[in-house]
């Protein structure tokens, strides 16, 4: 599990903005979306997280980000263009072989269209996602309280 801290900067229902400081992993993160950089080039950020653990605003957090959601985010972002590529660049051959063309050319063409349905695919996948729970960070416990 993948943890941050933060302070609570506004609260909804069940949700709640929390700033916290950018950090390595928020690049492969699916809900890396959802989170706002306050300024330009800075390391402050907003990120719209689940309030189960009931903070309130100028709370001290923890945020936690399942590594199972994050071990699926980080398989679809890097490892699945890369499959689409080899799988196209071998279909790519296999076709040059059934019609006689250059299977170099016919397999750096069809790998490079399969890596591209295959960001198409990442594009659409990774909205869907980013609306689900499991996707987005959650409070798991309040480390001081405002007064």
């Amino acid at each position: 599990m993948a943890t941050e801290e933060g302070i609570i900067t506004k609260i909804d229902a069940a949700t709640a903005w929390a700033k916290t400081t950018r950090s390595s992993s928020c690049e492969s993160c699916s809900s890396r979306d959802s989170c706002n950089v306050m300024e330009e080039g800075g390391k402050e950020m907003i990120v719209e997280v689940r309030n189960p653990a009931g903070a309130k605003v100028g709370d001290r957090v923890v945020l936690s980000f399942e590594t199972s959601s994050l071990l699926k985010a980080l398989f679809l972002l890097y490892v699945f263009p890369i499959i689409c590529m080899i799988a196209g660049a071998v279909v790519g051959h296999k076709i040059a072989i059934i019609y006689n063309y250059n299977d170099s050319v016919m397999s750096a063409i069809l790998g490079f269209l399969f890596f591209f349905l295959a960001i198409i695919v990442i594009r659409l996948t990774s909205d869907k996602l980013a609306e689900k729970d499991a996707y987005k960070p959650k409070i798991i416990r309040i480390l001081s309280r405002s007064k």
